[in-house]
């Protein structure tokens, strides 16, 4: 009898921490998809305010292009890495640089 409850316990002890550990690629999911829907956005007004011929536009697209195929290949991460540096080009863009 008391095996059996270690072994139920032990079970839900291994499904808890499972778990808790997809939980961070959640997160970073939802960063990325977050953080590009903002940039993007930020891109659009940029190009809408007559900004999307300077170099810094383009790097900006470029750089988000590029995280949106890294979010296709659950790259997280690295697609979080791109959506800030794109965020660096588009203030720099705003400000014409």
């Amino acid at each position: 009898m008391k095996t059996t409850n270690y072994l139920l316990i032990s079970a839900v002890l291994c499904l808890d921490l499972g778990a808790c550990a997809a939980n961070p690629r959640i997160s970073q999911a939802e960063t990325c998809a977050n953080g590009l829907d903002r940039a993007f956005a930020e891109l659009e007004n940029a190009k809408a305010k007559g900004f999307s011929g300077t170099v810094s536009w383009t790097k900006a697209a470029g750089l988000l292009s590029a995280a949106k195929i890294q979010q296709q290949f659950d790259k997280y991460p690295n697609c979080i890495d791109k959506v800030n540096r794109a965020h660096t080009y588009i203030r720099m863009a705003k400000q014409g640089i």
